[in-house]
């Protein structure tokens, strides 16, 4: 297979982040973008020097030298997006949330499965060389019996009460907004890391700011809050700025997590705590290429990201010579190296579990979204379907 040809749909943050990381690739270009009108389209196509443009994302699923599609638009058109990319016959990759609803991501998953195309879900915090590192030490033993796992995922780019965008609307964002948001990435990556399901949870949502100002022009994701100008509309939230979760998994592990975009000075901060029978080790995302392990008996370890010390299945995840540290766009790039490595190789998505987040990791986060919003809504243990 010659170079494969993406096609961007949705200009915003993260669809610039899609462009950057399968340029990173190499045997991968991306040939096309769409956006919400022409215009804006063109826009984008002029500024990261892509050669063709759509006002209409349909427009590009018609055209036969795009072999793969991402999907960056928001939420509530991930549906029908998603839908139509595989009916039209090509490779998918979309952004979280997979779907509105658990009942629409499971007729994806089908769908996918039964047209064979090559289906991801951008869960790209399991992408990190040290996540990859701790998942292989769990595999291995090296933390014993994992008795207990915790941690949270904190934002402040929704603290003030003129911080607003499309994710404040339920019928644009979704019925969750911290727990689907961040939330899902959290627990992916646990999940991911323990080879473990989440099978049961209690939850407690609150919305801290009953009110925010929306201003006339909006605020992109990450961007500065809004003018607190007078004529900014006063508009109520219904979705949640703060989550605590606890949760069983499929063998009796306990856990707990918490999640908010109002933690001031915590920019992106996902971490999570595995305490074995044996070892414990803690991973932090702002400080990611290093792995804090800790024992009883002798003193605590504090591991540097180096392909020389990682472990087998670690190191094609880490580019760089030790105290060259990769981040978040390096993690980008391997979650799109290894989706479309699978592409390029010919393999079979109904034949094997890649290490790539799927559409069936991304219904059992809708699932997982589901069962956490009816316990917070009844006060009560809820346990996912199996």
């Amino acid at each position: 297979m010659g170079i494969l040809k993406a096609g961007i749909i949705g200009a915003g943050f993260i669809g610039s982040a899609h462009v950057e990381a399968v340029r990173r690739l190499g045997f991968a270009e991306v040939a096309a973008i769409a956006d919400s009108n022409k215009e804006s389209a063109e826009a984008k196509a002029k500024q990261f020097g892509i050669p063709v443009s759509y006002g209409d994302y349909r427009e590009m699923l018609e055209n036969p030298e795009i072999d793969v599609i991402h999907n960056c638009t928001p939420n509530h058109v991930h549906y029908q997006i998603n839908k139509e990319i595989i009916l039209a016959g090509k490779h998918v990759l979309s952004e979280k949330p997979l779907a509105m609803t658990s009942e629409e991501s499971a007729e994806l998953l089908e769908l996918a499965r039964r047209h064979r195309v090559v289906h991801g879900v951008n869960f790209v915090y399991r992408q990190y060389p040290m996540v990859q590192q701790l998942r292989a030490m769990v595999r291995e033993g090296q933390l014993g019996a994992i008795n207990l796992v915790h941690g949270s995922y904190l934002q402040d780019w929704l603290l003030y009460d003129t911080d607003y965008n499309w994710r404040m609307a339920p019928e644009i964002g979704g019925k969750s907004r911290a727990v689907a948001d961040i939330g899902s990435h959290w627990c992916d990556a646990v999940q991911y890391v323990t080879g473990k399901k989440i099978t049961k949870v209690m939850a407690d949502l609150a919305t801290v700011l009953p009110f925010r100002k929306k201003s006339s022009g909006g605020a992109a994701t990450f961007g500065a809050s809004a003018s607190e100008a007078e004529h900014a509309e006063k508009v109520a939230i219904h979705t949640e700025d703060y989550a605590s979760v606890l949760f069983h998994m499929e063998d009796g592990t306990r856990g707990v997590f918490t999640v908010s975009q109002v933690s001031a000075g915590r920019k992106n901060r996902l971490s999570f705590e595995l305490n074995g029978s044996r070892r414990s080790a803690f991973w932090n995302q702002e400080e990611p290429a290093q792995l804090w392990i800790g024992r009883r008996d002798r003193p605590n370890e504090l591991m540097a990201a180096d392909p020389a010390q990682l472990l087998p299945e670690a190191k094609p995840f880490n580019h760089y010579p030790g105290g060259h540290y990769e981040g978040w766009p390096d993690a980008e790039k391997n979650m799109m190296l290894q989706f479309y490595r699978f592409i390029r190789d010919g393999r079979d998505p109904l034949a094997e579990q890649p290490s790539f987040a799927t559409f069936e990791d991304g219904h059992r986060s809708m699932q997982l979204i589901d069962a956490i919003l009816e316990s917070s809504e009844r006060g009560a243990w809820v346990t996912l379907p199996s």
